[in-house]
């Protein structure tokens, strides 16, 4: 709880169980990609009592204060990751919405090599790519 406390204090958050507690379980999800519903839905399942609309404006904050990054991926809803420094691009599943992470060099190299070629300096992008995962394909 004390790195929480920090991290939300070098934000210029004010330390409140609310904003503890989700930030833990963004920390500590296996699933790095969750909607406000998703973090309601766990912490109701670990015992917390945290109302919806301050889930929605706690991670609203959290936004603004650069904890965490809002993704629509072209859905109604808005998804949140923690603020890394790892840059990654994203691919989802257009039937179950699974998110997965990933890098590529090639990738990353040949986009800086088409932005130098139209005079562009990149200084952020994102990629997402839509299909169907394998579960969904499988099924």
């Amino acid at each position: 709880m004390a790195t929480e406390n920090q991290e939300l204090r070098k934000a210029g958050l004010k330390v409140t169980l609310p904003r503890v507690k989700i930030l833990q379980l963004l920390e500590s999800s296996e699933n790095k990609h969750l909607s406000g519903k998703d973090v309601y839905k766990a912490l109701l399942e670990a015992g917390e009592d945290v109302a919806l609309p301050t889930i929605y404006r706690v991670l609203h904050q959290f936004e603004a204060a650069g904890l965490v990054i809002s993704h629509n991926f072209e859905s109604a809803h808005s998804v949140y990751e923690l603020n890394s420094v790892d840059h990654h691009d994203h691919m989802v599943c257009t039937k179950c919405g699974r998110v997965e992470e990933f890098l590529d060099d090639v990738i990353e190299q040949q986009q800086e090599k088409i932005a130098s070629k139209h005079g562009f300096k990149i200084t952020d992008h994102s990629m997402c790519l839509y299909g169907i995962c394998s579960d969904c394909q499988q099924a």
